[in-house]
């Protein structure tokens, strides 16, 4: 059994995705991160960084809990688990983890300040807009290259398609007009439709809607909290 602590993020998603896929039981433990619950002393004992998703596998190396946080540590941490959406062989091995690194370094940081300076920001800020939506494209442009060589972004369907397909799911809360992307929108359509993806992607999506937070939830999102425990 592996305890998966969630909110129906696009870093979210990654995780559930790759339980789906695997078929690995596993228990949701929703972290209402609109009312700060990423925060309570408990989940800070899981995630030091405050962060969703997270896991505890009940059977992790030795027969023992083992907590794992971050979502691309995740992602290999269940890969190497169940030897599956990974090659095994060491140059497929580091291709895989060249186009995860890329989703984790790239594709999550700047979606997501495209997103918040188009969506959050208490006022607009142009050149952050312009600034975060230019580096959006660019990213978009390296995948649409790369998509058009092969099927995936690692060649195969891998990790690596399940850590950047949430964010892309999303192209339009960026303002990106995906059909400027063909190789990318193909991909889209393909991971999106496989069965895994669709219900990772489910995942307590009736409790939460991209859109306007309130006051609360924004202070809890979106504000600079930390937790010392000197």
């Amino acid at each position: 059994m592996i305890d998966l602590y969630y909110w129906p993020t696009p870093n979210g998603h990654k995780v559930p995705i790759m339980l789906e896929e695997c078929g690995l039981e596993y228990e949701t433990h929703p972290i209402n991160m609109l009312k700060g619950d990423q925060f309570d002393e408990a989940y800070l004992k899981v995630n030091p960084n405050n962060k969703i998703p997270a896991i505890v596998d009940q059977d992790g190396p030795g027969g023992k809990p083992y907590t794992v946080f971050e979502s691309g540590a995740v992602l290999l941490y269940l890969a190497d688990k169940t030897k599956r959406f990974i090659p095994q062989d060491e140059a497929g091995r580091f291709g895989v983890i060249q186009w995860l690194f890329f989703q984790m370094a790239n594709v999550g940081p700047m979606f997501g300040q495209c997103g918040h300076f188009f969506r959050y920001a208490p006022e607009p800020i142009q050149y952050a807009i312009d600034r975060y939506q230019n580096e959006t494209k660019r990213l978009y442009r390296v995948m649409d290259k790369r998509l058009d060589e092969v099927e995936y972004l690692a060649g195969d369907y891998s990790i690596a398609d399940m850590a950047t397909y949430p964010w892309v799911k999303i192209y339009d809360f960026h303002k990106i007009g995906i059909d400027e992307y063909p190789n990318v929108k193909r991909w889209r359509k393909a991971v999106g439709e496989r069965p895994a993806v669709m219900a990772g992607c489910a995942l307590l999506e009736d409790i939460m809607k991209l859109g306007d937070p309130d006051d609360d939830a924004y202070e809890n999102l979106f504000k600079q909290q930390t937790v010392d425990r000197r």
